[in-house]
């Protein structure tokens, strides 16, 4: 029983070696698969990974190359015109199971041409994908082919699918500058665009939410006893938090109906700056507004400095060294004192 067979087609070799495993197309190594499962399969398993945008660029770019092959393979053939050429490669694909192609308008001047193709192993493992747009494969692969046999590079147009309802897929080529190259840095640009825009709304999302959290947390408002609440100034106030802590601490003061504000300075960052001296005086000041007296405990004397060289004037308030001395104080000025 015989292992090798060869059959000429329409002017074109096949051949099996079945007990080698190998089929040929016009001598060379070939391969075949089912277009609506394993062709279908490699398909959206591309796109499942890789996602649409890029896997149609993944499409479009093998296509041009493997055309661009085989565009300069003919080119290289000087008794062959560009028209004899087109002819031949149409004619090899329909025989390869690639759909029917046919080339019109060709001008050798202008460069240009059009492409009408009807039932291509693409558009079938389109409608096999339920898809309602045709794919960028072919479209391109000629654009390589034409590439190489005019020795330029070529560019497409779709003016329509046949995946649309049409009888056919028109395309339009023409000279251009556009690469495949350039396509593909400009989507990895675009990638990479799109994932710094996530990582920076991330960023400030996340700003914003530790600052929040730190607004909270720096400056509490602490109720110590009836009528005295604490509030510690810590770290270092720059004007959006020194504003955010007057709009917190005076919303709150009215609920602990408080008599006294005792401001402990203690924790001030060394590097204190003329919003943190502003803000000691607005906050008294507006504390004053609403019926609560203020008194300044844990000043430094890098603080003391800052203040005398100011033009802001603190004697208002009662200061005292020590929160327990500001504690001690408020209580017997209310006429109570600690048993």
């Amino acid at each position: 029983m015989g292992y090798e067979y060869n059959y000429d087609i329409a002017g074109y070799d096949f051949g099996w070696d079945v007990k080698a495993g190998r089929f040929t197309f016009e001598g060379q190594d070939a391969v075949l698969f089912w277009i609506s499962s394993a062709m279908k399969t490699f398909f959206d398993t591309i796109e499942e990974i890789s996602g649409e945008e890029a896997s149609n660029l993944v499409f479009e770019s093998t296509g041009f190359r493997q055309g661009l092959v085989v565009g300069q393979y003919f080119e290289k053939m000087k008794e062959v015109n560009v028209a004899e050429a087109a002819d031949m490669i149409t004619n090899t694909y329909a025989t390869a199971g690639w759909g029917l192609t046919i080339i019109k308008d060709l001008d050798f001047e202008t460069k240009t041409f059009t492409a009408f193709m009807k039932d291509s192993w693409e558009h079938k493992v389109n409608v096999a994908q339920g898809k309602k747009k045709g794919g960028s494969f072919l479209p391109a692969h000629y654009a390589g082919v034409f590439s190489g046999l005019f020795g330029t590079n070529i560019w497409y147009k779709i003016k329509q699918h046949q995946l649309e309802g049409h009888e056919q897929s028109v395309i339009e080529y023409f000279p251009s500058d556009v690469t495949i190259a350039d396509n593909i840095h400009q989507l990895a640009r675009k990638k990479e665009s799109e994932q710094i825009r996530k990582l920076e709304g991330l960023v400030e999302e996340k700003t914003a939410e530790l600052k929040e959290l730190v607004n909270k947390l720096s400056s509490p408002i602490i109720p110590v006893l009836e009528g005295i609440v604490v509030v510690p100034l810590i770290g270092k106030y720059e004007e959006d938090r020194a504003d955010q802590l007057i709009v917190n601490t005076l919303n709150r003061l009215p609920s602990y109906k408080a008599s006294y504000l005792v401001l402990d300075l203690t924790g001030m960052d060394q590097e204190i700056g003329p919003h943190a001296v502003s803000l000691i005086e607005k906050i008294g000041s507006a504390a004053r507004l609403i019926g609560t007296k203020t008194i300044l405990v844990g000043i430094s004397s890098t603080l003391g400095i800052e203040i005398t060289q100011s033009n802001i004037n603190l004697s208002k308030f009662d200061c005292f060294q020590t929160l327990q001395h500001g504690i001690h104080y408020a209580i017997g000025q209310m006429g109570r004192k600690i048993i």
